[in-house]
């Protein structure tokens, strides 16, 4: 009886999640964090859902480990939504991907899977920022809630965003004036441009975001609610005193929290992030391993055109900002490249966006795993031409529906006896397809996620061979094979401390005796599909117990007998 109601509860989970799907909607923080915790419930063998701290809004950064068996020893891969509050497809696609394994955790492909890799899945990690998506006024917000004093007048939040046409929405003012430095695109009537002095071309509109100056300061909207950027606090190429970036880096109980929480799990080969950053379809290039030399400088994830060299990162990452990728890790980001061009079916790549202390660079060159992000979708536009009037053209023709807020002239107070006008692009539609469209993009993410977790490293000990020298002395030789796709760590991992180092152990009998080599040593660091051979000189008859591996790369273990 007690297996039939479990078996109840489990498919009523499913269907749960599954109508929320096919249904395509984007849930907020309570209604996602409900579902997932129903399904972790409703599975405990394969998943377990806690809370890893409380945002400065109060609300929950949650992780759902997905695994069976002892899940922190063996190779693991953390998926992470909600890195920037306005991606929030990007949490869908992370609640997806963890609701879908655990549907199909039966079938014999991930039932395989799930014994041999666990999944960290943390759907939202801001929440306070994600919300504005639900709000009643939205914008694209990507701060938490701690105040934060922009314009530092002592004061924080007195000058929020506010609806001047009572739409809902946050867009653009414009205002007509012969002094401004904006005109008409050529592109789009609909949208302006800066104009060029150069061309003789002469300025038509000021252009602010839609509000007012509450403070009368001359700037509009600097300083509403909160706060600090979750992509924007992280220690890699952090920068003091940036708008978004915190008091300083990983200052925020989030950040901290998920920093510590990853680095407990020694067992991460590799993270996988949604949010706004790519490397997936436009691949950074190994260069020389120099470091930036302070502000400014832009890394080779943000700029894929580093200039070559001949050392590898590993061998250049004394400094804590080295720029480079590792030449081998170079080689293993481009396999994963194509896996998920192939299982998305992409078009193109999304437009860049840098953003200094980002979480993707930090999971690299500070962490030191293999690090991966995408914004999960992007309309594929022309590059080169205007991004806007090249959006506007796309949702046009396919038909994403109304994605402009016509201009509509307002009386504004901060403008008497001028003309102002409120409209523009919707928030969050150039980031975030329509919600039906959520669905096909949550399982084409989810084939891709479960095709490279198949990759993981995969250490076995092979070929052990014991030859009798004379004298009561041996000679055990044995290969540890790397089956997997993946290293055995990150060439950038090499050198990281907080990266363990996989290592060979023996176990001894009691009259056993070393006397060439010892008996725990490091790996060398192991390809994909490649292989290492270690040997030692024993004096003394009886049995050795062989332990290769750890829990990033996986551990074998074999037995030898000296006769």
């Amino acid at each position: 009886m007690k297996i039939a109601v479990k078996t109840i509860i489990t498919a009523l989970a499913a269907v749960m999640l599954a109508g929320l799907q096919a249904a395509g909607q984007y849930r907020d923080h309570a209604t996602m964090n409900r579902d997932l915790a129903a399904l972790a419930k409703a599975n405990p063998s394969v998943c377990e859902y806690k809370s890893l701290v409380k945002t400065a809004g109060g609300k929950d950064i949650y992780v759902l480990i997905i695994g069976t068996g002892d899940r922190s020893a063996k190779p693991g891969i953390a998926v992470l939504g909600g890195v920037e509050g306005s991606y929030v497809l990007g949490r869908e696609i992370a609640a997806g991907f963890a609701a879908s394994i655990i549907k199909n955790a039966a079938t014999p492909e991930i039932k395989t899977l799930l014994s041999k890799v666990t999944f960290y899945v943390l759907p939202d990690l801001s929440p306070d920022a994600s919300e504005q998506f639900f709000a009643k006024l939205r914008y694209e917000r990507n701060w938490n809630s701690r105040p934060v004093d922009f314009d530092r007048d002592f004061v924080t939040g007195e000058d929020p965003f506010e609806d001047l046409n009572g739409d809902g929405l946050v867009t653009m003012i414009r205002v007509h004036d012969s002094g401004g430095t904006f005109i008409d695109s050529p592109d789009d009537p609909r949208l302006m441009v800066q104009a060029d002095i150069a061309k003789g071309q002469k300025g038509k509109y000021i252009v602010y975001t839609e509000g007012i100056d509450n403070d009368n300061d001359g700037a509009f909207n600097e300083d509403g609610e909160g706060g600090v950027n979750f992509n924007n606090n992280w220690t890699y190429n952090y920068q003091e005193f940036g708008r978004y970036a915190g008091m300083h880096a990983v200052s925020e109980p989030e950040t901290k929290a998920v920093a510590d929480f990853l680095f407990d799990q020694w067992n991460i080969f590799a993270t996988v992030a949604f949010g706004p950053q790519d490397n997936l379809t436009s691949q950074p290039r190994a260069g020389t391993g120099a470091s930036t030399g302070g502000t400014g400088a832009a890394t080779a994830f943000q700029a894929p055109g580093a200039r070559p060299g001949t050392a590898t990162a590993a061998t250049a990452t004394a400094d804590r900002n080295t720029i480079s990728v590792g030449r081998t890790d170079e080689t293993v980001n481009r396999i994963i490249s194509e896996k998920y061009i192939a299982a998305t079916s992409v078009k193109g790549s999304p437009a860049a966006h840098s953003a200094r202390g980002n979480f993707m660079e930090w999971a690299y060159f500070h962490y030191g795993r293999y690090s991966y992000s995408t914004p999960g979708w992007w309309p594929a536009i022309e590059r080169g031409r205007n991004a806007e009037a090249a959006f506007l053209k796309y949702a046009e023709e396919n038909g994403l529906g109304e994605v402009f807020v016509p201009w509509t002239e307002i009386q504004h107070p901060g403008f008497p006896g001028k003309k102002v006008e409120v409209g523009g692009i919707k928030p969050f539609v150039m980031i975030n397809p329509p919600a039906e469209k959520v669905p096909e993009i949550v399982e084409a993410n989810y084939k891709f996620l479960t095709a490279m977790a198949a990759l993981h490293p995969d250490v076995q000990i092979a070929d052990v061979k014991v030859e009798n020298t004379g004298g009561d002395i041996f000679r055990l030789t044995l290969t540890v094979r790397n089956n997997g796709l993946f290293p055995t760590m990150a060439e950038i991992g090499s050198p990281n401390r907080f990266v363990r180092i996989p290592r060979v152990t023996l176990t001894l009998e009691e009259k056993q005796t070393i006397i060439t080599g010892t008996r725990v040593q490091q790996m060398r660091r192991i390809e994909g599909n490649s292989s290492s051979e270690y040997s030692w000189l024993i004096r003394g008859k009886g049995t050795i117990g062989i332990k290769a591996g750890d829990t990033a790369c996986g551990v074998s273990t074999a037995t030898a007998v000296l006769r």
